[in-house]
C-alpha cells in the first residue's frame, strides 16, 4: 500500500511540476511578446549610420534609403528607421534605427532594399561613419513611432557630447533627473539620451520638437539647466554646439 501511495504522489508531483513548467513557459513567451510589441527587449539594437555623398549622387542616395526606412518600418522586429540629411551639409545622410536585436537587424540586411543600399554605400569615396549606440531611459516601440502633426514645422537636433573622463556618471543622473521632464514638454516629440558604445565618455541625444519655437522654450525650460551647465563645463572640447547636427527628415515623413 505505501508503495502505491508513494507512486500515487509521485504522479501527482510529476503532473504538478509539468503543469507548473508549462504556466511558466507561456508566461515567459508572453512576456516576450509584449516586450516585442512594445520594443522594449534588452538586448535593441540602435544604430546610427553616417553618409557623405558626392552632391550629384544625393537623389540616389536618398531614394535608396527611402526604400529601406519604409521597409524597415513595416518589419515587425523593427522599433524604428528615420533618414535625414544635415540641414547646413545636405550631402551630409543619416540613417537612425533600431531593431529587437543583432540577429533580426542581420537579417532584414539580406532584404532587397538593404543589399541596394549597401551597393551604393561601397562605391563611397569617403567611408561611413557607423554608431551603436545604449539608450538610456529607453522608449517604447510605440513612443518612437509617435510623430510630429502635418502642421508642424519640425525641427531634429542631434547632439553629440564627449565628456571628460569620470564626469560620465553625473551627466547621466543629470539626464535621469531631467528626462522626464523635457518628455512631459508640449512641444517635444521625442527626446532620447543614448551612451556610444566602446567609449563610456561618449553621448548623443536625439531630439525632435514640433517646431523652433518648442526647441527655443526647451532651452528656456528650467530642467535644463544642470544639463547646460555640464556642457558647458565638462566636455572635452568646448563649446558644445560643435557636436550639434540640426536634421530634416526626408523618409518616412509620417505625419498625425
Amino acid at each position: 500500500m505505501k508503495t502505491t501511495a508513494y507512486k500515487s504522489i509521485s504522479k501527482t508531483t510529476l503532473a504538478i511540476a509539468i503543469f507548473a513548467f508549462a504556466l511558466m513557459t507561456s508566461n515567459m513567451k508572453a512576456q516576450d511578446s509584449y516586450r516585442i510589441k512594445t520594443g522594449a527587449l534588452t538586448e535593441t539594437t540602435s544604430k546610427l549610420t553616417r553618409y557623405e555623398v558626392n552632391e550629384q549622387n544625393v537623389a540616389q542616395f536618398q531614394k535608396a534609403l527611402t526604400a529601406y526606412v519604409t521597409a524597415s518600418i513595416s518589419s515587425k522586429e523593427n522599433i524604428m528607421a528615420e533618414a535625414f540629411y544635415e540641414q547646413d551639409k545636405t550631402n551630409v545622410l543619416w540613417l537612425i534605427e533600431r531593431w529587437n536585436g543583432k540577429n533580426q537587424l542581420e537579417n532584414f540586411s539580406k532584404k532587397t532594399e538593404a543589399k541596394a543600399l549597401q551597393s551604393l554605400t561601397e562605391k563611397l569615396k569617403t567611408a561611413t561613419k557607423t554608431y551603436y549606440v545604449k539608450d538610456l531611459e529607453p522608449l517604447t516601440k510605440e513612443q518612437w513611432r509617435r510623430t510630429s502633426k502635418k502642421e508642424d514645422n519640425q525641427l531634429v537636433i542631434m547632439l553629440f557630447v564627449d565628456g571628460k573622463k569620470g564626469t560620465e556618471q553625473n551627466f547621466k543622473d543629470t539626464y535621469h533627473v531631467a528626462m522626464p521632464q523635457f518628455r512631459s514638454e508640449p512641444g517635444v516629440v521625442t527626446y532620447q539620451l543614448s551612451e556610444i558604445e566602446g567609449d563610456e565618455t561618449q553621448f548623443v541625444t536625439y531630439e525632435k520638437f514640433r517646431s523652433n519655437d518648442a526647441f527655443q522654450y526647451h532651452l528656456n525650460f528650467p530642467p535644463i539647466k544642470p544639463v547646460i551647465e555640464y556642457l558647458e563645463t565638462s566636455i572635452k572640447k568646448p563649446p558644445f554646439q560643435n557636436g550639434i547636427h540640426n536634421l530634416i527628415e526626408f523618409a518616412p515623413l509620417t505625419r498625425e
